[in-house]
């Protein structure tokens, strides 16, 4: 498959590692994050999601219309049978969480002992 291919309903993506930071109360602290590896199989198996990427955290755009877009047809989403929804940028997972939160979105809280 092409990175240019689009992906159809219920095609196999690429298996690949994505390096997560996931929350780990065992650790305390301000900071108690772990690294984790999630496969893509992880993610997404069995599942319908979707998977959308902006340019960058907090810059203008991103913040004023590409996010609160996708927050406002989550209902939508969630309702046509959708599982997960995932939002990929260039920024690394620090950025990316303080963004979220500035945006308002609830921190979602995973058990990174799984």
């Amino acid at each position: 498959m092409s990175s240019t291919t689009p992906l159809t309903d219920g095609a196999t993506i690429p298996n690949v590692v994505f390096k997560c930071r996931v929350r780990d109360e065992s650790i305390g602290g301000e900071n108690p994050f772990a690294w984790k590896d999630v496969s893509s199989a992880d993610l997404f198996a069995g599942k319908r999601s979707v998977v959308f990427s902006l340019p960058g955290a907090f810059t203008p755009l991103c913040s004023s219309r590409h996010l609160p877009g996708y927050e406002a047809a989550y209902d939508e989403m969630k309702s046509l049978g959708v599982d997960d929804v995932y939002c990929l940028s260039v920024n690394d997972a620090f950025v990316m969480r303080q963004w979220g939160l500035h945006q308002g979105l609830e921190e979602e809280k995973i058990d990174a002992s799984n």
